[in-house]
């Protein structure tokens, strides 16, 4: 069997996720990687056979998004190119995880795709959403990657096609401890704009992720350090909490390992105001931005804040199994696979 697994490499969560499937992946055939996006922070060892620029994400130095640096890497000819040139009709299965690409060759040469990862449990209306919900954001994780099936991850099981999250081997095999650090992970907001408020905090030490640091530097109270898997586990792991943005892998697994967990979710991101009121149904504080205020949130959620302790497991081989044996099959009728092209 022949497998196609695209990913989208805005962000670190996606590589991350897809590294854990890949073992269990290659035991059904052979798999070949589509990487999608220019701004991960991870070095990877993905089998890497097509790679795209795709649409990446950027950031300004305060937590929202670069609208016009995005917008710059708009290049709807290079999109169609690799689209028509994509060989998705050479695979049993194709697999995306929030890639557009894939998602338009599949239905361009429809061919049936399943869609798997976080962003398609939004297909479901059973999954939390702000009190004000944007009908862009929506129509946004609804349709960025089409498919014929989703197979959806989220904090817990909303709806039927709707599983845990896939937890890195090393966090659940971790034997979590307290080394009273702080350990932060905010990739929209960029080192000038911590550094000064964090170091108000200097009865407390913090242990910064940084895309911006090639070695680890010490300031005060603060310590910055490259973007590194393992360092970011292991900080994590041994951290008395972490205050990182309202995605998704990051929060399951600092809620898996019982820390104390507060989440600033990025401005403009629609998901991730959906993931910051699923978040605090599991009663985790919610920050807007970092700002003058952030102080005495600070002190409020170590002096108060409860760790939120949720057992999550290997599911993998379950997941899989559900995507294996419910694929749909080639000979099913377009109009049941991709109904809106059948209109008109």
């Amino acid at each position: 069997m022949r497998l196609l697994l695209s990913v989208q490499a805005t962000g670190n969560g996606h590589i991350s996720r897809a590294a854990q499937l890949l073992p269990y992946l290659q035991r059904y055939g052979k798999v070949d990687v589509f990487l999608s996006g220019a701004n991960s922070q991870l070095q990877n060892d993905l089998p890497v056979r097509y790679r795209s620029k795709g649409l990446s994400l950027f950031y300004n130095t305060t937590g929202g998004l670069h609208y016009k640096k995005i917008a710059t890497q708009l290049n709807p000819v290079r999109v169609w190119k690799e689209i028509r040139e994509l060989p998705v009709e050479k695979y049993d299965v194709v697999i995306n995880d929030f890639e557009s690409i894939t998602a338009m060759a599949c239905r361009y040469k429809k061919v049936p795709s399943v869609n798997l990862g976080h962003q398609a449990s939004f297909q479901s209306g059973l999954v939390p959403r702000p009190a004000n919900p944007e009908l862009f954001g929506e129509w946004i994780l609804k349709n960025y990657a089409r498919a014929s099936q989703y197979i959806g991850l989220h904090f817990k099981k909303y709806d039927d096609f709707i599983f845990e999250p896939v937890i890195k081997k090393e966090i659940l095999q971790a034997d979590p401890c307290n080394k009273g650090h702080i350990t932060v992970y905010l990739s929209a907001y960029e080192d000038q704009t911590l550094l000064p408020v964090l170091q108000q905090l200097n009865s407390f030490q913090f242990e910064v992720f940084s895309k911006q640091v090639r070695r680890t530097e010490q300031h005060k109270n603060v310590k910055l350090i490259p973007v590194n898997q393992r360092l970011f586990n292991e900080s994590m792991i041994n951290s008395f909490g972490v205050i990182t943005g309202a995605g998704f892998e990051t929060p399951a697994e600092v809620m898996h390992l019982g820390k104390k967990l507060l989440v600033v979710p990025i401005h403009g991101q629609y998901e991730q105001l959906c993931n910051a009121a699923a978040l605090e149904q599991f009663g985790i504080p919610v920050l807007n931005k970092i700002d003058a205020s952030f102080t005495s949130t600070f002190l409020q959620w170590i002096g108060t804040a409860q760790a939120t302790n949720i057992h999550y497991r290997n599911n993998i081989p379950e997941l899989l199994g559900y995507l294996i044996d419910n694929y749909p099959s080639k000979g099913v009728a377009l109009e049941l696979l991709y109904p809106d092209l059948m209109l008109g």
